[in-house]
């Protein structure tokens, strides 16, 4: 790339991050999806990138080789970036399709939050489907169920109550805000396209393409680490809080 084309794509990637904080500022409903991109940057293996887990699989490879233990991963600059905008009132509510328990641990609170597949550190009942720490050490809920894992594998039903909220929340939302996800896995990826039809602005933030990148209306394939701190800073200085 020469320096003209350098120049060129880092004046595109500032106008497209002050799009997305004017968008943030004026948002009254602001929702964020994220999928296994967001956690890349933790250390954790995406699905569908190049070293992608289902790209391995595809390939007739094994997972990628996990370089610390689950319990030991921590949240970085773009789950942060989300608890922020959480603090200053512009996130309305945030649906995931990650398993790993990064939202809760980088301090988003648990009613904000739909966890479509599940979370490796959580037990569902299966009779009342409540969830609970696994470290409680418990097999049988105060209801009387049993408690499984909370992980939804493929061909089971997603959480009702995850469900539920993340239709609701898509179809209010005004700006929906994609980080981190493929899309094509349903019904998750059904809620951007709820949201878009509701008339809400819809921004996707994922290094490869997307089955819905030509209904977006505003796209980013950087690091989500370089795009959304960003975004969220120059957010606060249009609110006055910086």
């Amino acid at each position: 790339m020469s320096k003209r084309d350098w120049k060129l794509f880092i004046e595109d990637l500032d106008q497209r991050i002050e799009t997305l904080a004017k968008w943030l500022y004026n948002s009254r409903y602001p929702v964020f999806f994220t999928g296994a991109g967001i956690s890349t940057e933790s250390g954790l293996p995406d699905f569908r990138g190049p070293e992608g887990v289902w790209t391995r699989r595809d390939k007739g490879l094994p997972p990628p080789p996990m370089t610390k233990p689950w319990d030991s991963v921590e949240p970085n600059v773009g789950h942060l970036a989300i608890v922020g905008l959480q603090k200053i009132g512009k996130l309305k509510f945030l649906i995931s399709q990650n398993v790993d328990n990064l939202h809760l641990k980088s301090g988003i609170p648990p009613d904000l939050l739909a966890e479509l597949h599940g979370n490796i550190t959580k037990l569902r009942c299966t009779r009342c489907g409540k969830t609970m720490d696994r470290s409680v050490g418990k097999t049988v809920c105060p209801c009387g169920g049993s408690l499984v894992s909370s992980v939804v594998n493929f061909g089971q039903p997603l959480p009702e109550r995850d469900l539920y909220l993340s239709f609701e929340h898509s179809r209010k939302s005004d700006l929906f805000v994609v980080v981190g996800s493929s899309l094509v896995v349903t019904p998750a990826a059904d809620m951007p396209r709820e949201a878009s039809r509701a008339g809400a602005k819809l921004v996707i933030m994922n290094k490869g393409e997307t089955p819905l990148d030509r209904y977006a209306h505003l796209s980013f394939h950087e690091k989500i680490g370089e795009v959304l701190p960003r975004a969220v800073q120059r957010l606060k200085i249009l609110m006055g809080l910086e």
